[in-house]
């Protein structure tokens, strides 16, 4: 479980592809203080770290259902991934309950510089029988983008927006998130549950 407040913008300096799964090698400032099996976010998924290769790296597999649901699969050497390790129960939770379960994949189609902030449209393509189980956004509700917990405005049926200042800006991917860019969307989970719970009346 994880909070969408992103630790760090970290480095790809690794890929190995095995069959269907794909090695993730990434370079970490807290390297050191992982260990093998700890769960950690990466653009909003949940992956185990599996080695630690040492130089101040660490591992992790993305099997073909993860690569097939995010956006992990488009990944290159040098490209930036947004990490968090999993949330403390004793903590405050400063973002909102995210599961690093990524839902579906949305395409950036609009940045606006507002002198101060960006914003960022996207737009996904959700079935409507999925979007009755709540897989949606709701105006002023929460969404995952990459693994980064905000608040959504300008909700429509196929696109939402998102407004981010500089700290986010600076310390997360956003700063290389453009036009035709493809994120990873993990939908309010306690909207899901309330919208299943609506199937039972």
């Amino acid at each position: 479980m994880f909070s969408g407040i992103v630790e760090e913008a970290i480095q790809v300096v690794g890929l190995k592809h095995e069959d269907t799964n794909l090695h993730i090698t990434m370079k970490c400032p807290f390297c050191d203080e992982l260990k093998i099996d700890q769960s950690i976010s990466h653009n909003g998924v949940c992956l185990t770290v599996v080695s630690l290769p040492g130089n101040g790296t660490y591992t992790v597999t993305a099997i073909k259902e993860t690569l097939d649901r995010s956006n992990l699969g488009d990944l290159k050497i040098g490209d930036l991934v947004n990490i968090e390790r999993s949330m403390k129960m004793d903590g405050r939770l400063d973002g909102h309950i995210v599961q690093g379960h990524v839902d579906t994949t949305a395409i950036c189609i609009k940045v606006e510089n507002l002198d101060g902030s960006w914003k960022y449209t996207f737009k996904y393509d959700i079935p409507i029988e999925m979007a009755r189980k709540g897989y949606m956004t709701v105006e002023k509700g929460s969404v995952a983008v990459n693994g980064v917990s905000l608040t959504v405005c300008d909700s429509e049926k196929e696109s939402f927006a998102v407004n981010i200042i500089p700290y986010t800006h600076d310390h997360t991917n956003f700063c290389d998130i453009k036009e035709g860019t493809k994120v990873n969307l993990e939908f309010d989970i306690i909207g899901k549950y309330l919208a299943r719970l609506n199937d039972f009346k």
